[in-house]
């Protein structure tokens, strides 16, 4: 079993300056760590739309990781960028994952309404915006983590449901990137 690969993106202007600790990060760390995922990269990055998108960027395009969970910037505030800046690399949209998150979210408190977190693919990778505070990441988090694995693995063409074993696809993969350089 291939361990997935995880960049997390903590978005926050005081968490970027040190001035608040991280703590939502830390937890998405420790919590992807005992599901088996390897955390590839951990930064705290400003409000910024093109410093966040351009994270993401790196983290699908050069360290292909499987997932990318950010946390913090998806609300009201007019500092809240980070569903516009995943929106603005994605290929695809995967509404279904945010909205399950806001649903999930809503049963606990009327207030997830105001939460703008966004899901996506970029090629081979997918992005989940997480909310903000460690409660609801924790909260999020749990109920979500175990279809996202299989939408990880149907994303890689990993799944077990797949007509033809695992080692065919590679084989035919193999192939089909020979004829590409002739």
């Amino acid at each position: 079993m291939v361990r997935y690969k995880v960049g997390i993106i903590v978005s926050s202007d005081k968490g970027s300056t040190g001035e608040r600790e991280d703590k939502s990060g830390a937890l998405i760390h420790d919590m992807v760590t005992e599901a088996g995922f390897e955390v590839a990269s951990l930064k705290i990055l400003p409000d910024d739309r093109e410093k966040l998108s351009f994270e993401m960027v790196r983290l699908a395009d050069a360290l292909n990781v499987h997932l990318i969970l950010t946390t913090g910037g998806t609300g009201f505030s007019l500092r809240d960028v980070t569903p516009e800046a995943t929106r603005s690399v994605v290929d695809r949209e995967a509404p279904g994952i945010a909205e399950a998150i806001r649903m999930h979210s809503l049963s606990i408190t009327p207030r997830a309404m105001l939460s703008r977190g966004y899901a996506g693919i970029r090629g081979r990778t997918l992005i989940v915006n997480l909310p903000g505070s460690p409660k609801a990441v924790k909260e999020a988090l749990e109920y979500i983590m175990v279809p996202l694995k299989h939408g990880i693995e149907i994303l890689m063409g990993d799944a077990h449901d797949c007509a033809t074993p695992l080692h065919d696809h590679h084989h035919h993969d193999h192939h089909g990137h020979g004829n590409h350089h002739k």
